[in-house]
């Protein structure tokens, strides 16, 4: 009978030691190559970013990146014209060699578009006149060479701010304040050339509500409270937003400390 259970207990170590083992959390430089899933063909400048660690890279002319992982990490792959991507990276993405990621193309259904010309006369002065003209003013973000919308050139514009910053009850402090690991990421993204590079190019939000772990309608709040116009938050490209709600925080930051 002893013999029976020194066995056993013996096997159960060694599954439990082999578990342990397996489970090890591996972390490093990850190689992986890019397909199109429909010809199998490697794509180039594929942008791809690492969800945890806030870093980003983009795919060579092999379709092959590299970029610093561990396991459970998310990857997250960009192009124009395909399905984004999520991937959980594995010890088998390490242990192994010659990993591939596809990508889907989009099908996009065309809708028909109607488009309203201006009635323009041919006079200057007249047509002039007649366009319509954005009254929103313009505000300078720090770090930024261009100045972007920030809602109508009042005194009561400043006000706002202040008074939705020092609101304790405002839904930006409760963002804020409930969000500090995610608005900590901010400085990290903006320090990555490959990120910042593909921000500029994209205006559907959906990387930054990736990154921030924000909907896009809490990223759309803390800019109307921060009294950037309606213009600037349809308008403005993902960088500009992130630049936007990083002005926004550290506006914060300052005031709530006072």
């Amino acid at each position: 009978m002893r013999r029976v259970l020194l066995t056993f207990f013996s096997f159960i170590s060694f599954v439990c030691f082999a578990q342990n083992e397996n489970d090890t959390i591996v972390e490093g430089e990850l190689n992986a190559t890019v397909i199109n899933a429909q010809t199998s063909f490697p794509m180039v400048s594929v942008h791809v970013i690492n969800l945890n660690k806030v870093v980003g890279t983009i795919t060579d002319q092999k379709g092959n990146f590299k970029i610093p992982a561990a396991v459970n990490d998310t990857l997250y792959l960009s192009f124009l014209g395909f399905k984004s991507q999520k991937v959980r990276v594995t010890n088998d993405m390490f242990k192994f060699d010659g990993t591939e990621i596809s990508l889907t193309e989009l099908a996009y259904a065309l809708e028909e578009v109607i488009v309203r010309p201006y009635q323009l006369t041919g006079y200057l002065e007249i047509d002039v006149k007649n366009l319509p003209i954005n009254t929103a003013y313009q505000y300078s973000i720090s770090g930024l060479q261009k100045s972007y919308e920030g809602g109508s050139k009042s005194p009561s514009a400043v006000t706002k701010v202040l008074g939705a910053i020092l609101n304790p009850a405002d839904l930006l402090r409760n963002l804020f304040g409930k969000k500090p690991k995610q608005m900590r990421k901010l400085r990290q993204i903006k320090e990555d050339e490959d990120i910042r590079n593909l921000l500029a190019s994209k205006f559907d939000r959906e990387i930054l509500t990736e990154l921030l772990q924000l909907e896009k309608v809490d990223i759309e709040d803390i800019l109307n409270n921060c009294s950037y116009s309606k213009s600037f938050i349809n308008t403005a490209n993902d960088l500009q937003i992130l630049d936007a709600v990083s002005s926004c925080y550290e506006e914060y930051k300052v005031l709530n400390r006072r």
